[in-house]
């Protein structure tokens, strides 16, 4: 997946010359290996690589304390700390002419930057989404569109190209985005009512909605 040329990357790549470039989409989209190959000669432990999960690089992101002569800078998840906009905003205009800054994040990231405009004219906003047809032929990969159609264009289940692996990639994301994602975001009382609706929605696909059928699938009152 690390091969892979994604169809932002020379976009991004000019965008960053002046601004910073905050990078959207889906959760395992990927994202996170997109930015990592944008880092030359990038290893696992690549310094100019901070990720917010990790709780040994957080001390690093909060005092800015990475190596100089790393040009470019990649902060994951790095909305997930409160005070992510005036933190980013400090190190963009004190080293916006030495370095370059590229955030990136879940779902969660586009809705965490609608929440202020402190960082007004300093940003371009990317949203990745799953492998194209046109992204296939561009990396010569030599599936087709019934593969892209029956894997989907997620780059882990689509390369992997095999059906168990990709309903177990379906549970699990499905798993994350309700409790993870969505619970963070919204007060939701019954959230594994939530994951019944989702399960209930895709046989319904093609078809008329009755929200009175669902709330029996639910019950719940209609």
């Amino acid at each position: 997946m690390s091969t892979l040329q994604r169809y932002l990357e020379s976009s991004i790549l000019t965008d960053l010359k002046q601004k910073m470039v905050f990078l959207g989409g889906p959760r395992q989209v990927g994202k996170t290996t997109f930015a990592q190959g944008l880092i030359r000669n990038f290893k696992d432990n690549h310094p100019a690589y901070l990720n917010w999960d990790a709780i040994n690089q957080r001390e690093i992101i909060m005092k800015g304390s990475w190596p100089r002569d790393q040009k470019l800078i990649v902060m994951d998840e790095l909305h997930k700390y409160a005070k992510w906009r005036g933190l980013i905003k400090g190190y963009f205009d004190s080293l916006k002419n030495t370095h370059q800054f590229l955030v990136t994040g879940s779902a969660r990231l586009d809705h965490y930057r609608k929440g202020g405009d402190s960082l007004l004219g300093r940003y371009h906003y990317y949203r990745l989404h799953p492998l194209s047809l046109n992204e296939l032929k561009k990396n010569k990969l030599k599936m087709n569109l019934d593969s892209l159609v029956e894997f989907g264009g997620f780059p882990e289940p689509f390369l992997n190209q095999d059906l168990t692996f990709l309903k177990r990639w379906h549970k699990q994301r499905r798993e994350r985005i309700v409790y993870s994602d969505i619970r963070d975001l919204e007060n939701v009382k019954d959230i594994s009512n939530l994951e019944i609706l989702i399960n209930a929605l895709p046989p319904r696909i093609g078809s008329p909605l009755s929200r009175k059928n669902l709330a029996q699938d639910l019950e719940v009152d209609f």
